[in-house]
């Protein structure tokens, strides 16, 4: 499928929205709400910061989320473990898919790093079977970078 918003847009408004806001936590709720509000078909866009082994929920769109996911489980778990990006086109067929939205069909999860270590994933959900095209990957890979690309490490 392919995207309906040029992703060129998507990356400059989220630069704009990022550009001399210093907060991670006021940048992730003001990226989820971009993605949310631009991107067709989803249900759920949000982040998990990690904390220790576990990620957390952090800013996100849509239901109620679960708030803690070890490392290496689910998805998110297993994208933060691998420190790779992974697009699940059914997520009844991913072995050990945590349902936090039982409407949930699809997701993309892309770790990203603040200052060269893992800092946490974006998740995004689809009510729609196998609804991430590898023009979604990039754009949510390049929304995933420049994110963590605006933030200094924690002291």
């Amino acid at each position: 499928m392919t995207n309906p918003i040029d992703p060129g847009d998507l990356i400059g408004e989220l630069r704009a929205l990022l550009d001399g806001e210093p907060d991670l936590v006021a940048n992730a709720a003001n990226t989820a709400a971009l993605i949310f509000s631009r991107v067709p078909r989803l249900n759920w866009a949000g982040f998990y910061f990690l904390r220790g082994a576990v990620l957390v929920v952090g800013p996100f769109q849509g239901l109620p989320a679960c708030t803690r996911i070890p490392v290496g489980q689910g998805v998110c778990g297993s994208a933060a473990a691998r420190g790779e990006t992974i697009v699940v086109p059914d997520v009844h067929a991913f072995p050990g898919h945590i349902a936090c939205d039982s409407a949930s069909r699809s997701e993309i999860v892309v770790p990203f790093s603040i200052g060269g270590r893992l800092a946490g994933v974006l998740d995004i959900d689809s009510p729609e079977p196998d609804r991430f095209s590898p023009a979604d990957r990039a754009l949510f890979e390049a929304v995933a970078q420049t994110f963590g690309a605006a933030h200094r490490p924690a002291e």
